[in-house]
């Protein structure tokens, strides 16, 4: 079966104004997805955020969702921070693959997904996930919908 997780809480399209949004995660893993989220560690708070820090969390808020989150560390001090913890984590820039704190294979975008690895937005390139572990996208319920 065939992991779905939602990119960011999306789960039928882009929608850049909720990502990362504390309620639009919560919506999601309501549906039944994981979600890839993006933390931020300042040596003081949690954040979640693309870009920037914008949405302050605590280490509860992290703990209640821990089976069902991926967390993308968005800064060194979160890497620092999530260490030796048993939350699902990862660090990738543009590199092609990562592999997360838990020993998942994570296939950046612009690659062609490996055998049993997570395929990161899949359809920006139309890329072919029959040989993947799961797919993490902003049209996750697609992915639900052809199981």
């Amino acid at each position: 079966m065939l992991k779905l997780i939602s990119h960011r809480g999306n789960i039928n399209g882009k929608i850049i104004e909720k990502e990362n949004n504390p309620s639009y995660i919560d919506e999601a893993i309501l549906k039944g997805y994981d979600v890839e989220i993006d933390v931020w560690y300042d040596g003081i708070d949690l954040w979640l955020g693309h870009d920037y820090a914008k949405y302050k969390i605590d280490n509860s808020w992290l703990y209640k969702r821990i089976l069902s989150l991926w967390i993308h560390c968005k800064n060194h001090q979160c890497i620092h921070y999530l260490h030796n913890t048993n939350f699902n984590y990862f660090w990738h820039d543009t590199d092609d693959i990562t592999i997360t704190s838990n020993g998942f294979i994570w296939s950046h975008p612009k690659i062609k997904p490996i055998q049993n690895s997570i395929s990161v937005l899949p359809e920006i390139n139309n890329h072919d996930t029959s040989m993947c572990l799961g797919v993490c996208s902003d049209y996750v319920e697609l992915y639900k919908n052809n199981e």
